[in-house]
Formats: structure tokens, C-alpha cells, sequence
């Protein structure tokens, strides 16, 4: 998530460097979010954005989390098939793995079981959370098989009271600030993200 409806434009990715580094870590975060993308277009961009930011003298790692763009329907057209998104899903995690040290973040739950989005007045996205958690399941699944730590982000939050009230004022979507220092408090604490400062 790239901080969308964030007044601090942290997201949860900023706040979590920010918890490292108060916890005594050198980190250097690069947040390569873009609003709206699919994992379709983050597979387009993803290895050549990271090269350049990640040198090989120094000991780099992955984060990824990507999903709930591709569940949207827009204008009742599904954005990318579960399928598609799987496949796209298999390679570009795999790649990652093959290369750098690797976690992958399921997406989150949105704020209604069904919730619809304009970003622009010719363009309507709808989200359904029963959508989100399937795809959120069979990441899961991929991940066990390609032996990637995976966080299931919306199992995670759905349901807490805290996630709910964090959309109180928003669009439904996206959380306000409160939302995504929920998140970096949830990722903070698994053991995925712990062993690699700790471990």
C-alpha cells in the first residue's frame, strides 16, 4: 500500500522502517506502490525498479503485496481472473525468491462486503470481500508451495474493530492513518518479518 488517505503519505511500509530503525536497525525503505496497479502491472515493472534501488554490496530484501486491485470489477469487467492472477503470482514470486531474500503480504479487507470505488467519474471499481479473501487463499496456498513466508493480511484484519474504524471518514478502500499503523503493527510482530531482524 502506498499511503493512500495517509496524511503522513507513510503507509504501512514507512511505519515499519520507522519501528526498525527506533528498534536500533539500519533500514533503507523503497515503497514501489503505484495506486491502481494489478499484479499484471507490477510483474511488468517490478524486477527493473528494484535493480536499481537494491545493490548487490549491500544485503537486500522483498516485500510484496498486491491483490486487491486485481479482484476489482471495473465497469463489471473483473480487472485480472483469479487465474491470471495466480499465474502472474507464481512467476514474479518465484523470480523474486530465485534472487533476493522474499515475503509476500496477502491483501487486506475492504471496509463493506461490497464496496465501490470512483477514481475517476467515467470509471467505477467494485470490491468484494468475499473476492479478496478467496484470492487471499490461494496465495496462501502458492506461497506454501513455492516456500515463501506469506502473512495473510485479510484473516489478519477482518473482523477487528480497529480495522473497521479506521475507514470511519474514508472511501470505504482505503484506511486513514490509523489503518495502516494497525497493518505495520500486525506485519511487525509475525515471525516472517521478525527473522529477518532478529533471527
Amino acid at each position: 500500500m502506498n499511503g493512500t488517505n495517509d496524511p503522513d503519505f507513510q503507509g504501512w511500509p514507512g511505519r515499519l522502517a520507522q519501528a526498525e530503525v527506533a528498534n536500533g536497525h539500519d533500514v533503507s525503505v523503497y515503497n514501489l506502490g503505484i495506486r491502481g496497479d494489478t499484479s499484471v502491472m507490477i510483474a511488468e515493472r517490478w524486477r527493473r525498479e528494484c535493480t536499481v534501488r537494491l545493490p548487490a554490496v549491500q544485503p537486500c530484501a522483498l516485500v510484496f503485496s498486491f491483490g486487491v486491485n486485481d479482484i476489482a470489477f471495473e465497469n463489471t469487467t473483473r480487472r485480472v481472473s483469479q487465474e491470471q492472477s495466480l499465474e502472474t503470482a507464481r512467476t514474479m514470486i518465484g523470480e523474486a525468491k530465485s534472487w533476493l531474500p522474499t515475503l509476500w503480504v496477502g491483501p487486506p479487507p475492504v471496509e463493506l462486503d461490497e464496496t465501490t470505488f470512483k477514481p475517476t467519474p467515467d470509471i467505477a471499481y467494485v470490491f468484494s470481500k468475499d473476492d479478496i479473501r478467496d484470492l487471499g487463499k490461494a496465495y496462501s496456498d502458492l506461497a506454501l508451495e513455492l516456500g515463501v513466508p506469506y502473512f495473510d493480511l485479510y484473516g489478519a484484519l477482518n473482523g477487528d474493530p480497529n480495522w473497521l474504524k479506521s475507514f470511519d471518514g474514508s472511501d470505504a478502500v482505503h484506511p486513514l492513518d490509523s489503518g495502516y499503523r494497525l497493518i505495520s503493527d500486525k506485519i511487525r510482530h509475525w515471525a516472517g518479518w521478525r527473522n529477518w531482524f532478529d533471527g
